[in-house]
């Protein structure tokens, strides 16, 4: 095939108002790929709103021809799969399987799609009843331009920190139930002096900068499918405490000053402390390249030869 290939990523924008890095970040990892991708948004949320952009993609298609669509979330992509014309890849990230009212939508478009993605074997096989045929694992990359070491102390300077502080940084925000909080406040509550902060509202910049000037990541979730931020701490030598959920068990595998954990406060808190004293970081980085959004834009590219 000598001609390039013309993408069209389909997603929901952000909570504010942009497109999720994970989706950008993947769509600009593909252009260095050699392909050309373009992006179509879904505006609102709810049935009304993914109804107007299932019109509005219409419309879109009938000026723009693309070779592959490939959609993030069960929603996006059954939108995507109602137009006939264009070949759908989805990859699916998690939500639009645990959530019983999304579930079945998401069931309908895995059997009317060219090709699904998965993004961790976790989720796939929490997927029942979704098309496994032309089934792939593909988890999302990521950007170690974007996330890289620096020196802790440096960090620290930057955010104005206490030197010998304990930051304990938390997976997401603290208002999000599927995240467990409250596990992760009663750790906190047991180890004096320390200070839990929610990596919420950051620019992925300024999040590079706080996993460089944390002591831990504490992921304590009830369910996640392949959390980017377990990935984004390994390339930048954050130790990592977490429960058993996702990938994260397979992303830090064999990395020293990682853990998995029960949901038991107390005994989180007796695993964590001994990483918290420890001045030195993990060799997560070199166990991470694997991960590499370049490594993993060359299998989704891969994957749309197979169905080209």
């Amino acid at each position: 095939m000598n001609k390039k290939i013309r993408v069209l990523s389909v997603g929901s924008l952000g909570k504010e108002g942009r497109i999720s890095p994970f989706r950008w970040d993947q769509g600009e990892a593909l252009r260095k790929g050699g392909l050309d991708v373009d992006y179509f948004n879904v505006r609102e949320g709810g049935f009304k709103g993914y109804g107007k952009a299932y019109f509005a993609l219409k419309r879109y298609l009938r000026s723009n021809k693309f070779d592959i669509i490939h959609a993030h979330y069960g929603l996006s992509g059954m939108i995507a799969v109602l137009q006939r014309k264009v070949p759908v890849v989805i990859t699916f990230h998690g939500s639009d399987i645990w959530n019983a009212r999304v579930r079945f939508i998401s069931r309908i478009a895995s059997y009317c799609s060219a090709a699904n993605i998965f993004i961790s074997e976790a989720l796939r096989k929490k997927a029942v009843g979704f098309r496994k045929r032309r089934a792939l694992i593909i988890p999302c990359g990521v950007d170690l331009d974007t996330f890289y070491p620096i020196e802790k102390n440096e960090a620290r300077e930057k955010l104005g920190w206490d030197r010998n502080g304990i930051y304990l940084l938390f997976s997401s925000a603290f208002d999000n139930p599927i995240k467990n909080y409250p596990l992760a406040n009663r750790v906190v509550d047991q180890i004096p002096g320390a200070q839990l902060l929610e990596l919420a509202g950051y620019t992925r910049k300024e999040v590079n900068l706080l996993m460089n000037a944390g002591d831990v990541l504490l992921i304590t979730s009830f369910f996640e499918s392949g959390p980017l931020v377990a990935k984004e701490a390994m390339a930048c030598n954050l130790p990592i405490v977490s429960t058993d959920v996702g990938d994260v068990g397979e992303v830090i595998k064999g990395t020293e000053g990682c853990l998995i954990v029960d949901y038991d406060a107390f005994d989180i808190v007796k695993k964590l402390t001994p990483i918290v004293s420890d001045p030195n970081r993990t060799q997560g980085r070199d166990n991470i390249f694997k991960y590499d959004e370049t490594v993993i834009a060359e299998k989704i590219i891969s994957s749309y030869f197979q169905i080209l």
